[in-house]
């Protein structure tokens, strides 16, 4: 079964980062993952994300307000 990864930020670079790491660890583990970009304001605030960027994996926030490395991410996987 597919992981769900939601990426939250409203694109600043630090977002864009997290996103590029998060894209690496799923192609370096060769896990099936949808990867999704959330830069609604309001759907981020709904989330519990007070500080970007945010990691959302299968429904469980596991990071806001920092680039995690793709090392972390893929800890987390």
């Amino acid at each position: 079964m597919a992981k769900e990864i939601k990426v939250l930020g409203p694109g600043c670079p630090k977002c864009e980062l997290l996103y590029e790491n998060v894209v690496k660890a799923i192609e370096e583990l060769g896990v099936e993952a949808n990867i999704v970009k959330v830069k609604d304001l309001m759907q981020i605030a709904a989330h519990g994300v007070m500080t970007t960027p945010g990691l959302i994996i299968d429904g469980k926030l596991v990071s806001q307000g920092k680039v995690l490395t793709v090392e972390e991410i893929k800890k987390l996987l």
